[in-house]
């Protein structure tokens, strides 16, 4: 895991805090999704990108279980967007499906994600290049597989956490 300098300012942000992690079957997602949920909080940002089929969703759904909210997590491809309530005291999930959606954050505005971000966890499936700019705190989760005819499970997924939200965290601690 790479560690962060200790201070940033607007000019110098602080670089990322990075932590891989290699995932043998669906299951280890999801359980990944349920240990990354201990560390979100409400106003967090998660970018999910990765190849079709590669496990954003599966992620996603531990996320959700992680964080206790209401409703099946599934992909929201063809509705863009789902709100997850949560059960309990936490923050609800919102889970965007950025996939169809072209351009930039303009294109977003619709969604309101502004509005639900400081209340909410925000999960982006193929939000690069989308969203950053809703803020400089964000989780990025690239997941890679192989593509290609094959039946190979194997994942690698790599963490990086950008700004002062995510340069205390100890993503490590997802390996325990």
């Amino acid at each position: 895991m790479e560690a962060p300098a200790p201070h940033g300012t607007a000019e110098t942000p602080l670089p990322g805090v990075t932590a891989k992690f290699t995932v043998t079957s669906p299951e280890q997602m999801q359980e990944l999704g349920r240990r990354l949920a201990k560390l979100l909080r409400a106003g967090d940002l998660v970018m999910l990108n990765g190849e079709l089929g590669a496990g954003k969703t599966t992620l996603t759904r531990g996320l959700g279980e992680g964080l206790g909210v209401r409703g099946a997590v599934t992909s929201p491809t063809f509705v863009i967007a789902r709100v997850h309530p949560s059960l309990g005291d936490g923050p609800p999930l919102v889970h965007v499906d950025a996939y169809r959606l072209g351009g930039g954050l303009d294109e977003m505005e619709d969604l309101d994600l502004d509005v639900s971000l400081p209340d909410s966890v925000v999960v982006v499936e193929w939000g690069e290049g989308k969203v950053e700019e809703l803020t400089d705190d964000r989780l990025h989760v690239v997941i890679h597989r192989a593509v290609g005819d094959t039946t190979d499970e194997v994942r690698h997924v790599t963490l990086t956490g950008l700004g002062h939200r995510w340069s205390t965290v100890g993503l490590a601690v997802l390996s325990a």
